[in-house]
């Protein structure tokens, strides 16, 4: 990821404690390997688990710092993600950085309200008419809803991606935007940024 300004001393000092415990499970499980009467394979579980708790954090941390110069309504695209994600609706919210988007998206429908979780949430309630499109976010506003992104074509090194998430990343090869994804099969979170997919947290946002 690239450099942002972001005090990222409390999320160090976090990660190295979550790094601590997987490193005591670790040395736990060469202790069980050595006994013949124990399976390992419940220890590489919780090490397994342990490393996504720890990317979903420093995601979190980091989706933050990457969208606080161009918005002021984190807490509400927060707020929308969890909801979406508890009720699994499917969503692609797009928010736009530097960078135009206008020759990268095709257009939807023109939105041009206040962005609030409320608005965010209604506009991916499945039957919606856009739900199925991405919502794009410019500043502190909506500015259309049921665009279509471009696909990314390339190799997913063998994972299977829904669409959602391949366009969610086909925006991000060719823009400096920001992605975030619901999606509406498991109501996993996500976004895209670099040409990157990377996991975050519904919860409250990591101080």
């Amino acid at each position: 990821m690239e450099h942002v300004e972001c005090d990222v001393s409390p999320m160090k000092e976090q990660i190295k404690r979550d790094l601590q415990e997987i490193v005591e499970n670790l040395q736990q499980s060469i202790s069980v390997l050595a006994d013949e009467n124990n399976c390992l394979l419940g220890k590489l579980e919780e090490v397994k688990e342990g490393f996504t708790r720890i990317e979903a954090k420093a995601a979190s941390f980091y989706l933050q710092c990457y969208l606080g110069p161009y918005t002021d309504t984190y807490m509400d695209l927060t707020i929308a993600i969890r909801h979406l994600s508890e009720r699994r609706h499917g969503a692609l919210i797009v928010v736009q950085r530097n960078d135009p988007l206008d020759r990268l998206i095709q257009a939807g429908v023109p939105i041009g309200a206040t962005l609030s979780h409320s608005l965010l949430e209604s506009l991916f309630y499945p039957g919606s008419p856009l739900h199925d499109g991405a919502v794009l976010v410019r500043a502190n506003r909506i500015v259309s809803a049921g665009n279509v992104l471009p696909l990314s074509r390339v190799d997913t090194g063998g994972r299977k991606l829904g669409t959602r998430h391949r366009a969610a990343i086909g925006l991000t090869e060719q823009s400096d935007a920001l992605v975030l994804v619901v999606s509406e099969e498991t109501g996993k979170t996500s976004f895209a940024f670099k040409g990157k997919l990377y996991p975050i947290m519904t919860g409250a946002p990591v101080p």
